[in-house]
């Protein structure tokens, strides 16, 4: 490489970009060293202890960036493959001579070290599906091609779920952020959308409540797509008027019968001459409604046999307290609401480094991991806070913005990946520390305790610096 084709290369890397991991990194060690600090083995570097520790892991994801940069981007492309398999293999290895840690085998220990190789498998994932997507022949809009996508995300995250950590698979779905950029049907999100309400609302809401709920929703929803508001109200007036008649009828010839299976019985009598009238007629909006009700009502069904039969105690306990349904402050709920008394009790500029009571007390569990944020908030306060998040939030915008960069669909594909998987892990990392997400176990990038996370999340980073630095090299070399 020449002197000036070295000198564009330098002008080329997305500087600022550097400089924002740069400050989160070193922000989150101080923070590290805030949540864990002991007054007896106060020096910052003192490898025995956690700060030391990151402080290696660090300097490696130092290293390891640098070398990113160095190296040809082109590569990425050309291993995206081997490295995605590879990392496959690995995880199916763990699940059979892996360390179990927290309920959850995730681990291979090597002496003092643990790793986590979930967290690199995000990365594989992402090289992967930028080059799977972006094949010549690749289009989002064929079956046979968004199964294939759905194999390469399903694969590590049933993998990683036999392996009980459930929080590191749920991540796979920041993907469909990604996926809708690129074209990926809107109809999905608003069923994915309606499932997740679904799901709280039959917690909140008795069964004939929930039923109604439905009912209405999908009868507006047609009647804004086509209109007829006449027909609709007479519709719901006779669904209602039914309903009653039949809730009345049944006992006067001996039976019993619950409001609630009344009313599902006169809709569903009443759904089988609309649905044969919008099918002779093709009126697809109608037909359309017809099934998101009949699927809702499906999900519905099913969602009491998953939660008693599927889930975890644990995972059930979790999403009860977030709903505030049941509130167990020294059991289920006590991470969460010690978090939630350590950011409110930082107020709006914090109590000051390494004043903080809840932080120096030891009160929030894992509070060097997953609960790292609630340090922030009681050391730092509102503003310190808002200054996190303000940077996390200005990282995904500028990867979003490296990704409309590019011309080729590989490095665009890439780098919404990328961004997906920050904002997802930033989301629910923070939404969770303040009681707004369930507590999934997931780090917050840059910030928790961890080399496994720190390597990956520096990997996933600067290999999309690389590629940006590689177009807006090649515009400067031929500008």
């Amino acid at each position: 490489m020449t002197n000036n084709s070295n000198r564009i290369f330098t002008q080329s890397v997305d500087w600022t970009t550097i400089l924002i991991y740069t400050a989160l990194v070193l922000i989150g060690w101080i923070n590290i060293y805030a949540a864990v600090f002991d007054e007896e083995h106060a020096n910052i570097f003192d490898i025995g202890q956690r700060y030391g520790m990151q402080m290696i892991w660090i300097g490696v994801s130092a290293f390891i960036a640098l070398t990113i940069l160095l190296i040809d981007g082109k590569y990425w492309h050309m291993i995206a493959y081997p490295l995605y398999w590879i990392t496959i293999l690995v995880l199916l290895g763990v699940c059979f001579v892996g360390a179990e840690i927290k309920g959850a085998r995730a681990w291979i220990v090597l002496g003092p070290v643990a790793i986590q190789p979930a967290e690199f498998v995000k990365f594989t994932t992402a090289l992967a599906l930028a080059r799977y997507m972006s094949s010549y022949s690749f289009s989002i809009h064929r079956f046979s091609d968004l199964l294939r996508v759905f194999l390469i995300l399903g694969l590590p995250a049933a993998i990683i779920i036999a392996q009980n950590d459930t929080g590191s698979a749920i991540v796979y779905g920041a993907f469909f952020f990604m996926l809708y950029r690129e074209g990926f049907n809107g109809w999905i999100y608003v069923a994915l959308f309606l499932m997740v309400s679904l799901f709280i609302l039959s917690f909140l809401l008795t069964p004939l409540m929930l039923a109604i709920v439905m009912i209405v929703v999908c009868v507006l929803a047609e009647g804004f797509s086509n209109g007829h508001w006449k027909a609709k109200i007479i519709y719901l007036s006779g669904v209602a008027l039914g309903s009653i008649v039949l809730y009345s009828l049944v006992p006067l010839i001996g039976g019993t019968i619950e409001m609630h299976t009344a009313l599902l019985i006169v809709t569903g009598i009443s759904i089988i001459p609309v649905f044969i009238y919008a099918y002779r007629n093709k009126l697809r909006n109608i037909t359309l409604f017809v099934g998101l009700f009949v699927g809702s009502l499906l999900f519905t069904q099913t969602i009491d046999y998953v939660f008693d039969n599927v889930m975890q105690i644990h995972q059930q306990k979790r999403i009860l307290d977030l709903l505030g349904l049941e509130s167990d402050l020294k059991g289920w709920g006590y991470n969460v609401n010690q978090s939630k008394i350590a950011i409110g009790s930082g107020g709006f500029s914090g109590k000051g480094f390494l004043e903080g009571t809840q932080t120096k007390y030891n009160f929030v569990p894992e509070q060097s991991t997953d609960f790292i944020f609630c340090t922030v908030g009681e050391e730092w306060g509102f503003l310190g806070s808002a200054v996190i998040v303000i940077l996390f939030c200005t990282l995904i915008l500028r990867l979003m913005r490296m990704g409309e960069r590019q011309e080729e669909a590989f490095g665009r594909i890439y780098c919404y990946c990328v961004a997906s998987i920050f904002f997802f892990h930033v989301m629910v990392n923070l939404g969770m520390t303040i009681g707004l997400m369930p507590v999934i176990g997931i780090p917050l990038p840059f910030f928790s305790y961890g080399g496994s996370s720190m390597i990956a999340f520096t990997i996933l980073l600067f290999v999309a610096v690389k590629l940006d630095a590689m177009k807006r090299n090649t515009n400067m070399l031929h500008g």
